[in-house]
């Protein structure tokens, strides 16, 4: 489905009231598209164990769960991908707003214990909050990959995170009020599966109480919306019409679908010169801290190499000193051995 318009499948059932739509955002290779398939329940979206990742283009699947309730999930792109455009980046956020037309009711925020956090993840946060303003942060959840790994070791996600836990994503954890989960997208452990994906479900329920029971949208979602449903009210109007020819009838559509095009360019170009900024500003930021970064490493190697320099002449001194003392040892003994040599031949001569 990724791609889909967003005319296509403005009836679709999933968008009822009781379905939940949860986006997943995250670094390529991290697991975005295993954990989506651990939440469906079957694999729909393509994964593979690869730092390279497999996520080409924004994709929408849906399931039921045996209550009844349907759940959306929309895999992503790397929202900081470095082999992709802004214009491209652009287009796929606006693919993610059309397909969660009735807003979003989580945003996880997918991790692998399996590889270190990086600034471009947390680049990642920035660009959502640039995009869907600070409240995003309010609808996040971080779901950690890799609990197999964790289980090998006979570890936890708390003595994980216990251990050498970045600033960074102590501040992301922080700001999502710590709610986290841990995903292990290997196991044929059926009764495992449905576990953590109810522990994620109940974890999202509250984060709708917390938020009043409404979804996340802003003005985007609404202008989509907007021109979404005119759209399908202009082509309802016009499938009535009488005294036209069905070419005149695909005609005025046309000329409707082509001014609905318009307005998505216009979103699109929008977000696109949004993100560019918000890049550049990521980029110089990054730049500016891996400069701070090696100026302290030179500093440090300056320092190193200044102590070393004067250890390295202590010892000199030192061996100098000791050699120096040696000498005067030597030279003390060899003094009191002539002396007393002198004096023995004294005696002899006095006998």
């Amino acid at each position: 489905m990724g791609g889909s318009s967003i005319e296509d499948d403005w009836d679709f059932p999933s968008l009822s009231n009781s379905a939940r739509t949860f986006l997943l955002v995250g670094r390529a290779g991290n697991g975005k598209s295993a954990t989506g398939n651990s939440i469906l329940g079957r694999k729909v979206f393509k994964s593979r164990s690869s730092f390279a990742g497999v996520t080409s283009t924004t994709e929408l699947q849906s399931t039921m769960l045996k209550d009844g309730q349907v759940i959306n999930v929309i895999d992503t792109i790397g929202l900081f991908d470095p082999i992709l455009e802004s214009d491209a980046i652009g287009k796929e956020i606006i693919k993610c707003i059309d397909m969660a037309k009735d807003g979003i009711h989580a945003i996880l925020m997918v991790l692998s214990v399996r590889s270190r956090f990086t600034r471009e993840e947390a680049a990642t946060l920035d660009i959502l909050q640039t995009f869907f303003g600070p409240k995003i942060i309010d609808y996040m959840i971080v779901v950690f990959t890799g609990g197999d790994e964790l289980e090998e070791n006979d570890e936890t996600l708390e003595d994980y995170l216990s251990g050498e836990c970045p600033e960074p994503l102590q501040n992301i954890l922080s700001s999502c009020r710590g709610r986290r989960v841990l995903f292990d997208n290997k196991t044929k452990d059926e009764t495992l599966l449905v576990r953590q994906r109810q522990k994620l479900l109940d974890m999202v329920e509250m984060v709708m109480q917390e938020n009043g029971g409404h979804p996340y949208t802003d003005n985007i979602f609404k202008e989509l919306k907007k021109g979404a449903m005119e759209l399908r009210k202009k082509e309802k109007v016009v499938d009535s019409l009488q005294g036209y020819t069905p070419q005149e009838i695909s005609n005025l559509k046309e000329e409707m679908h082509k001014s609905h095009e318009i307005q998505l360019e216009r979103i699109t170009t929008m977000v696109e010169s949004k993100l560019r900024e918000t890049t550049k500003r990521l980029e110089e930021q990054l730049a500016k801290e891996h400069a701070a970064r090696l100026e302290a490493e030179e500093k440090a190697l300056a320092d190193r190499g200044k102590s070393n320099e004067e250890i390295r002449k202590l010892r000199e001194n030192l061996d100098r000193a000791r050699k120096e003392t040696a000498d005067l040892r030597k030279q003390t003994a060899e003094l009191q051995a002539e002396q007393a040599g002198q004096a023995k031949q004294g005696g002899c001569s006095i006998l």
